[in-house]
This record gives C-alpha cells, sequence and structure tokens, in this order.
C-alpha cells in the first residue's frame, strides 16, 4: 500500500508553503521556475549550481511537448510514462522534500498531483580525484577520495563489481542533512556489528556534523577520549578501503570528507600501508617490520636516553659515546621538551605557508633550528640529532592520529624518566603498555587482536606479508 501523501492536490497552496519554507525571495541561489506541462501548472525548484543546465534544457523541451489529453492522472503514471531521465523518485513527506531539494536535487511540482517529482540531475563541485598528498605510495593506484561523497561510492564500486557490495545511504544532522554512507560485504560483515553502527547513526542527535568525519567519530564513539590511540583508521585511498571492505569491515564515507573511516580497527591495522601490498612479500615484509620498529623507537628513544644520560653508570663500554661532552646549559629534558613543541611548530607553519614560501621558510627554519640553536648554547647537538629521528619516525606511518598518540606517550615518558628515574621510565612503559590494551575497537573487540586472544596465523601474517593468492577473505 502506497505511503500517505502529505501534500494538497491544489498547485498554488503547494507552492505557497514551498516558498514560504525555503524563503526563496531572500536566497538568491534558491531558484524556481513556473511552467506548463500538459496544459497544467507545474515548478520546477532547485538550487544553483548544482543544477545541470544542459540537462534540465533537454528535459523541459520533452515536456513541453507534451499534450493536455496526453497528461496522466497521477503523480507516478506521469514518472513512468513521460519523464524521460532515469533517476526519478516520488516525494510524499515534507522532510523528504526538504532532504531532497537542500541536498541539490530539482523537484517538480505539477497542479493535481499530490506527490512531487525529484529529478536527480544534480553536479557537485568538484576537484579530480589525484592521489592524496598524505597517502602517498610508492607503487600503485593514484586515484584518492573527493570532498564528494558519490565520486567516492563510484571509486570503490569500481574496485569491487559484486552485487554483496552494499551502500546504505543515512542523514544526520538537523541542520546539515549531512549524507553519510555505510558500505560493506554483505556476506563478510559481522551482522551485530553493522546493526550497532545503524543504530548508534541514526540515534545521533545533533544539530550539524560540523567537522565532518571528526564529527560522526566523536558521536559514535562517546566515551574513553582521554586514551590518545586511535578508535577508527582514516585513509584517503580507494584501494585500501575496497581491501578492507573485502575482509569484512565497514567502511564509512560522509559528504564533505576526502576519506574513509574503516572499523572495527586493531592497532596492526593502523599500522598497515598500501605500499606492504603493492612490493613482493620479502620487501613487504620488510617495510612493515622497518615501520614497526621505527614506530617504537619513536617512543622510547629519547626517554631511554635521558636516563642514561642522567645516570651514566650504567653505560655499557660500548655506548659511552653517547655521553655529552659539550657543556649542559639547559637540562636535558627540557630541552627534550622545547623540541617537541618547536616541531609542532614547524608543522602548523609548514600548513600555514604558501607554497611559493615554503621552501624560504625551510632553509631559515633549518639554520635557526641547526646551527645557531647548537652555537648559542640553547641546545646540544646530540639532542637535536635524537629529536631529528624522532620528528621523521612520525612519518613513517601514515595516520596522524597515532603519530600524535606516540608523541604524548612520549612526552608523559619523557616527564616520568626526568622526575622519577628508572621507576618513572618503566612506569610510562607500563602505561603505554595499558593504554594500548585497554583501548577498545567500537566493536568491544580487542585492540591488539590476535595478540589478545591469541591467533597464531593471523598474528604471524600482521608480521610478515604472505603472497596475496594465498589471502583468503573471511
Amino acid at each position: 500500500m502506497a505511503e500517505q501523501s502529505e501534500f494538497s492536490r491544489d498547485f498554488e497552496k503547494n507552492k505557497k508553503w514551498i516558498d514560504e519554507l525555503l524563503q526563496v525571495d531572500k536566497s538568491f541561489d534558491l531558484l524556481y521556475r513556473v511552467v506548463t506541462i500538459g496544459g497544467k501548472k507545474a515548478c520546477f525548484y532547485f538550487i544553483d549550481g548544482f543544477c545541470k543546465d544542459e540537462v534540465m534544457e533537454k528535459v523541459l523541451e520533452f515536456l513541453y511537448k507534451i499534450e493536455p489529453t496526453e497528461m496522466p492522472d497521477t503523480a507516478h503514471d506521469f514518472l513512468k510514462g513521460k519523464l524521460p531521465y532515469g533517476e526519478i523518485d516520488l516525494i510524499r513527506t515534507k522532510e523528504d522534500f526538504l532532504k531532497r531539494v537542500l541536498s541539490g536535487v530539482p523537484v517538480l511540482i505539477v497542479d493535481g498531483y499530490t506527490e512531487f517529482l525529484a529529478m536527480d540531475f544534480r553536479t557537485y563541485p568538484a576537484r579530480s580525484v589525484d592521489e592524496p598528498e598524505k597517502d602517498k605510495v610508492m607503487r600503485g593506484s593514484r586515484d584518492g577520495f573527493v570532498e564528494t561523497v558519490v565520486f567516492n561510492t563510484a571509486l570503490i564500486r569500481r574496485r569491487i563489481r559484486s552485487e554483496d557490495l552494499v551502500m546504505e545511504m543515512h542523514t544526520v544532522g538537523k541542520s546539515s542533512r549531512t549524507d553519510v554512507v555505510i558500505a560493506y560485504m554483505g556476506k563478510r560483515v559481522e551482522p551485530e556489528m553493522l546493526q550497532d553502527i545503524r543504530e548508534r547513526i541514526d540515534a545521533i542527535d545533533i544539530d550539524s556534523l560540523s567537522m565532518n568525519q571528526q564529527s560522526l567519530a566523536e558521536c559514535l564513539y562517546k566515551h574513553r577520549w582521554f586514551n590518545p590511540f586511535p578508535k577508527f583508521k582514516f585513509t584517503e585511498r580507494p584501494d585500501t578501503t575496497a581491501a578492507s571492505i573485502l575482509e569484512g569491515s565497514v567502511a564509512i564515507l560522509v559528504d564533505n570528507s576526502p576519506s574513509a573511516m574503516i572499523l572495527p580497527t586493531s592497532v596492526f591495522d593502523i599500522v598497515e600501508d598500501a605500499d606492504d601490498y603493492y612490493f613482493p612479500p620479502v620487501t613487504g615484509t620488510y617495510l612493515r617490520l622497518s615501520r614497526f620498529v621505527i614506530n617504537v623507537m619513536a617512543i622510547f628513544l629519547t626517554p631511554l636516553f635521558l636516563l642514561l644520560i642522567d645516570n651514566p653508570e650504567w653505560l655499557p663500554e660500548w655506548l659511552s659515546f653517547i655521553q655529552i661532552n659539550d657543556p649542559i646549559n639547559v637540562p636535558i629534558f627540557i630541552q627534550m621538551l622545547i623540541l617537541e613543541f618547536a616541531i609542532d611548530g614547524l608543522k602548523l607553519a609548514s600548513v600555514n605557508t604558501p607554497n611559493m614560501l615554503s621552501t624560504p621558510l625551510s632553509v631559515v627554519a633549518g639554520i635557526i633550528l641547526g646551527d645557531y640553536t647548537v652555537s648559542s648554547g640553547w641546545f646540544n647537538s646530540e639532542i637535536m640529532l635524537y629529536m631529528a629521528f624522532v620528528a621523521v619516525a612520525n612519518y613513517t606511518q601514515v595516520s596522524l592520529e597515532l603519530g600524535y598518540a606516540l608523541k604524548f606517550m612520549r612526552i608523559i615518558v619523557i616527564l616520568l624518566t626526568a622526575g622519577l628515574g628508572l621507576w618513572g621510565f618503566v612506569g610510562g612503559l607500563a602505561l603505554v603498555l595499558v593504554l594500548i590494551v585497554t583501548n577498545r575497537t567500537i566493536s568491544g573487540k580487542s585492540y591488539i587482536y590476535p595478540i589478545i586472544p591469541f591467533n597464531a596465523k593471523q598474528f604471524l601474517r600482521r608480521f610478515f606479508r604472505v603472497s596475496l593468492p594465498h589471502v583468503k577473505n573471511v
């Protein structure tokens, strides 16, 4: 049985309600065009900039040819027999009308019809699907997500040509009405987790997803944000997203955001990189192990150096060269903390610097933070060396969220080591392990699977890349 329409058969009544609701006399980009179709009054409502003019001209040209004797009695018959365009839906509710027209879909109202007709020939302003700046690879695909969700779903469909791939559309935000797409493989995803994600998204009561995916992430996972380790994996690569969906994960795409949110996610999923799979197994394994080792060293190298400098009697003979022979004018841990903030300052400066000035700024920053700071006595050259390694180490993995989590852990361990010595260092290590182990994915599963619960086969695959033909999807 068809849903009861909320609209009147009276064209003037419907038009008056729409004009007042949309305030078309106040917004220059909310347009309407009154026409006559088959002897009946009709009106198109659309948003300037979202409508393909050439398509509308062809549709109107076809509609003008309809004779009064050929005009169907219902909107359904009109849709089936008289509209030449493919993407057309009937609108029966006021909420559906607002959602469609404010999303850029042209809507046609016709005198005598209690339903409106949504004709989706909109187009969004969009940049090209170039390779993302942060998610680059040495080999492999060079396309990336953009801010238009329809383009992003098409990039995934291009890689997964299966009838089992589902793209569910949801709407979040009372004012923004942001399109949120849940992408998954129906026979591979866990039904309980999928249903939980659906319910969480539908239960979101918020005015607007002002920060797109970050706003959605904080709405989905409201608790335990004191733990800095990321709960989701974000990627701007459609190949990575498609691979995760094929493995049984769920991808969430948000309109106006050029990335996908992959869940559930363990720490091993976040550390993985596309280059691990674009090279032969031996090379991929080397890259993966190198990334793990460097990430671990990024946390513990500077606190361990601080501990050994404060306790030179613990240094074995073969490590005696790490001792600082020059005068130390500023305490070591203060130097480390200053440089931690200075590195972030350089990052922020590089983001906000015009491209034409980025090279001169890099040269000036290198000179000031390199030679001059050491010769002035503020910093020791050994500290500069270790902090330079830390700065480079943050770029060995693609996740910015994980990079900052490691940074926060490093600062905490440095402070504990400076204040409590060996016990502070050990306590810092324990704190890092506790935060990783106690973190939980959105599905409630272990953040360090396959270590807890232990799965030997999956554990080896997390560290050693196997040949792709031997990888079986669930």
